[in-house]
């Protein structure tokens, strides 16, 4: 992990907070971080905090926590180097960890699916996560490119979800957030917190520093990754919102403080801009 500076620190926000921006917001803020709620998808020189004050964002260090679209426009502009999994992480998995067969492959081959998957964007949301009945209900070559990977799954059916925030091959904080298919918060299991130190022990080295994981488990007590996301772009539901921002906050920040080991996890739009070795 490379040595971060002592400098005064920003969280950038997007224009409209979910609960979950609020939570990481309301932590930053106790933290002593200058906090800027964005008005629009580009973020100016100097920017005012809800704290009412001035905040130069070229003076110190910027972090962000946003969608992939804000993240995409803004990042770059600011120096933020936003890390993520590799698109295809999920599918390169042991089958002991996803217990069902994965595929990354370009959106045009999976038009030729004639059976039931479900069908994801590794990394976004351009192409919903749903069941499709076959490849012939994606969204088309008008719309998407035909190279577009995406992720195509069997179904799997879970009893119960979590988020895992990991952070430096660790379980740093996780909650539950969905229980028979429905919204459904809580704290994680200690099998759920097992499971994610085991895939650490197995995977680490195929994830950022800072990243979160889902985990299921199915109602013959099954358990297996449901995906990753970016800790920059993801909700905390209730997990520890300290603890969330520690992962956030490594999850996004200063391009000129990114270690080595992170740097072939930098999203795409901004590969090209790693500081030299």
């Amino acid at each position: 992990m490379a040595d971060v500076p002592d400098v005064p620190r920003t969280l950038v926000l997007p224009p409209r907070l979910t609960s979950s921006a609020r939570k990481l917001r309301d932590a930053a803020v106790r933290r002593g971080l200058h906090v800027v709620e964005s008005a629009g998808f580009s973020v100016p020189e100097l920017s005012r905090a809800p704290q009412g004050r001035a905040v130069h964002l070229r003076a110190g260090a910027v972090h962000l926590h946003a969608g992939p679209t804000f993240a995409d426009a803004v990042a770059p502009a600011l120096g933020v180097a936003p890390l993520e999994a590799p698109a295809d992480w999920l599918a390169r998995l042991p089958y002991a960890f996803t217990r069902r067969e994965i595929r990354a492959l370009p959106i045009g081959e999976a038009y030729l699916l004639r059976r039931p998957a479900f069908i994801k964007s590794p990394n976004d949301k351009s192409i919903s996560a749903l069941v499709y009945a076959d490849g012939s209900r994606l969204p088309g070559p008008d719309a998407v490119d035909p190279q577009t990977v995406v992720l195509v799954s069997d179904v799997m059916t879970f009893a119960a979800e979590y988020r895992l925030h990991l952070l430096d091959g660790a379980v740093h904080t996780g909650s539950r957030y969905a229980a028979e298919g429905r919204l459904r918060l809580g704290p994680p299991t200690p099998d759920a917190l097992a499971f994610g130190r085991d895939l650490l022990a197995a995977a680490r080295q195929t994830l950022p520093s800072a990243i979160v994981v889902d985990v299921g488990v199915d109602d013959q007590g099954r358990w297996a990754v449901v995906e990753a996301n970016a800790a920059w772009g993801s909700g905390c539901y209730e997990a520890d919102p300290d603890r969330a921002l520690d992962t956030v906050l490594r999850a996004a920040g200063p391009v000129t403080e990114l270690c080595a080991y992170d740097r072939d996890f930098v999203r795409r739009p901004l590969r090209d801009d790693r500081p030299p070795s």
